[in-house]
């Protein structure tokens, strides 16, 4: 296998640096163990993925067949993307390993959009962005401005005021934005959201938490989305120690968001005719109605003064297992779509592979499976999809999930 070296003296080393790197670790190797398959020190192998040091044909070639992957996956034209501002959700403080897991996640998450964008490219099919303009909350308080927000914006998508059924679906289908679903380390960074040209809005959830967690990160995330989407913090990683006025607002948008007010009186003005009180069991169910974690919706009735203040902490201190209770109300699971990848991307995936414009190993590696898997999803999606597209048309109306209207 021959190699135009000239291609190598013009490629982005930076961008080669990365998608070597991305290989290695996608194949379970260390830094060292693929030093050795080159003849190098580590430290070579280190500046050969960080971009500081140019690779030869001979070392490329090699590296190529001990990550399985071919040539042409390393020196292909691919689109760049530069995060130059990342918003994150997580800890006030971070170790010097979880800052280095932290940066890790950053960068699964933009070569994960960086395939997408590729794939968009070979197929010629652009996502159809369906942006709302961003809203004005100067002069306005954050809560005021968040149900404002929230108000307005399940009107635009017609949502009307009951539970919010696939929260990713609507994001992704109704929106345009790209949602994905990662293992995220530290556990406890809960999503990541840029925004960054020719790409667009961008949010990576920790497919670690539980769905109501998850749900409540991308609600967050929307609301950045709305107030300040390509604001930049001057920083690459913004972990705050205290909370700016608006991390405020998007929280609060998240809780509007996901628990109207309106709704919310009514559900539980039902409930007291029904049973004459308002029950713990009560409380469980309508968390599991509005996809929200049993504390979230137990503050949100608290700050109506629907609930006194501090019946949460109470219940815990009572020993309160939400577990056990979710079970024992034979409450299952709210419904996902947990796969890693937005649907959109998998059929834009499939699409170019059945019209040849991408080999199975390539299908593969957008995918981020096995040959063997990889052809499995190809099956699956043409069962559960008969009707797919071309590649050459636009796939945004085919995909499987509608938002519904009301209370359901």
């Amino acid at each position: 296998m021959e190699i135009n070296t000239n291609i190598l003296d013009t490629i982005d080393t930076r961008e080669l640096g990365r998608e070597l790197q991305a290989a290695r670790k996608s194949r379970g190797m260390t830094q060292e163990e693929a030093a050795k398959v080159i003849n190098a020190a580590r430290t070579t192998l280190t500046a050969i993925e960080k971009g500081e040091r140019r690779i030869k044909a001979n070392e490329l070639i090699m590296l190529a067949q001990t990550y399985g992957r071919q040539i042409s996956d390393f020196v292909r034209p691919r689109p760049s993307l530069e995060l130059t501002s990342i918003r994150l959700r997580g800890p006030a403080f971070l170790s010097e390993g979880d800052q280095q897991q932290l940066e890790q996640s950053v960068e699964l998450l933009r070569q994960y959009a960086m395939d997408y964008l590729e794939l968009e490219q070979i197929v010629g099919a652009p996502l159809t962005r369906k942006y709302p303009a961003e809203y004005a909350t100067a002069n306005t308080s954050a809560q005021q401005a968040a149900e404002s927000i929230a108000i307005q914006e399940r009107n635009r998508l017609g949502l009307g005021d009951g539970p919010i059924p696939m929260l990713r679906d609507i994001l992704e289908q109704d929106v345009g934005i790209r949602v994905f679903y990662l293992p995220f380390q530290p556990s406890t960074v809960s999503a990541l959201y840029f925004y960054v040209e020719p790409l667009g809005a961008c949010i990576g959830v920790n497919a670690q938490h539980a769905e109501e967690r998850r749900r409540w990160s991308l609600a967050r995330d929307y609301g950045h989305f709305l107030v300040a989407r390509q604001k930049s913090h001057g920083s690459f990683l913004s972990v705050y120690q205290r909370v700016p006025e608006e991390e405020r607002l998007v929280d609060a948008f998240a809780m509007y968001f996901l628990m109207p007010t309106s709704s919310i009186i009514r559900r539980v003005n039902d409930v007291k005719q029904a049973a004459g009180k308002f029950m713990l069991a009560d409380l469980m169910v309508l968390a599991h109605y509005y996809g929200v974690s049993a504390e979230a919706f137990t503050r949100r009735l608290e700050g109506m003064k629907i609930l006194p203040a501090g019946v949460w902490e109470h219940q815990k201190e009572r020993g309160l297992s939400v577990r056990e209770t979710r079970q024992e109300l034979e409450l299952d699971y709210i419904p996902s779509r947990d796969h890693p990848l937005p649907m959109r991307y998998q059929l834009l995936a499939v699409n170019a592979f059945r019209d040849a414009k991408i080999t199975e190993g390539q299908l593969a590696r957008f995918l981020h499976v096995d040959r063997l898997e990889a052809r499995r999803i190809v099956e699956t999606l043409q069962e559960q999809l008969p009707y797919m597209t071309n590649a050459t048309r636009e796939s945004d109306d085919i995909l499987p999930g509608k938002k519904c209207s009301g209370d359901a």
